[in-house]
């Protein structure tokens, strides 16, 4: 396909800045543009790239004022960053797209499919399940008995979801991630033996989430694990049973999140946080790499790290003082030395 920057502002609601009719025909990062392709700027790091690259069209924000000379065309908009995304989804909507039944698959009698779908060689769909319009199931893909799958969701190859869970429309649940296995439940005996207990509830998945490979979110003991709305968890999340993920929460890689506990809409987190069972965090908090939450947080006003959590500003000027106690030992003992 072939664009022109005229062509592609119009798209984004954005103005040009150079020469409207420069052609485009890819997209590419800006360290590494090529004549003919795309690109965007919005890191502050990244600028001397804009002067050197050789993108023939770069995206940038209004308030972009350049300090030296641009040889690509500009594209301004009110965020680059958003309007490359809008772009690429756009493109990706452009892409054809897989529709019907392929063989080798098994469709249960009782399952109900809906118009424009696609369903890849070897999947399985159980008893009973109802999926939307436009649903895009890829191959070797299990859908357990009772199960429901809203309109325009994607499984990709390898999910596996376990019966009577929920997922909601335009969702996203990348290779291997797996819905609804038994939450990790265990009741220990006189001989400190451990008995199953059974896990009978479901998952449920609202609308507009998107689940990483490789993550796993386990059913419910009684009721249901729920992942609300808008709700982004990257690879290799474990959601435990009976929690809840609050609207438009986003988890990096190789999080955890244990047993019955409820987090907050609009929180982050990064990578490897962890998050004790059986507590509450309150709406919006933000939370560094690598911290372990061990208790309820109500007061989300200011990030946090650390583990066990705590404010980021005095984790950092705690880890300021830590960096210094071997040098403070040494005095200490030269002190003690020079007391004796």
């Amino acid at each position: 396909m072939e664009f022109t920057a005229q062509q592609i502002a119009q798209l984004i609601e954005g103005t040009v800045e150079g020469d409207a009719d420069a052609i485009v025909r890819d997209v590419s990062k800006i360290e590494e543009g090529r004549e003919h392709t795309l690109s965007f700027f919005s890191n502050p790091k990244y600028e001397h790239y804009v002067y050197s690259t050789s993108a023939s069209v770069i995206i940038v924000n209004n308030d972009f004022k350049p300090t030296e000379p641009v040889k690509a065309t500009l594209i301004r908009v009110p965020n680059s960053y958003q309007a490359l995304a809008k772009l690429l989804e756009m493109y990706n909507q452009m892409q054809p797209q897989k529709v019907g039944i392929e063989q080798p698959s098994f469709i249960s009698k009782s399952a109900t499919v809906g118009e424009f779908a696609y369903v890849g060689a070897f999947a399985y769909i159980g008893e009973n399940v109802k999926i939307g319009k436009n649903v895009k199931i890829y191959p070797q893909v299990y859908v357990g008995d009772n199960v429901e799958i809203g309109d325009d969701t994607t499984l990709y190859a390898g999910v596996r979801i376990y019966k009577g869970c929920k997922i909601g429309s335009r969702c996203i649940l990348h290779s291997g991630c797996v819905v609804g296995a038994d939450g990790f439940g265990f009741a220990p005996d006189e001989n400190r033996n451990y008995k199953k207990i059974p896990q009978v509830g479901n998952v449920v998945i609202a609308d507009d989430v998107e689940v990483g490979a490789n993550t796993c979110i386990d059913r419910a003991t009684m009721g249901s694990t729920r992942v609300n709305r808008g709700v982004k968890l990257d690879n290799l999340v474990q959601i435990a049973h009976n929690v809840e993920i609050g609207e438009s929460t986003v988890m990096a890689a190789q999080g955890g999140v244990a047993g019955s506990t409820k987090v907050g809409k609009h929180c982050m987190f990064g990578g490897q946080v962890g998050i004790a069972g059986h507590i509450t965090i309150a709406d919006g908090l933000q939370c560094g790499a690598q911290t372990g939450i061990n208790s309820s947080i109500k007061d989300t006003s200011r990030p946090m790290i650390g583990s066990p959590v705590m404010d980021a500003q005095d984790f950092m000027r705690s880890f300021v003082v830590f960096r210094k106690l071997p040098q403070l030992k040494r005095d200490i003992d030269t002190l003690m030395a020079k007391n004796k």
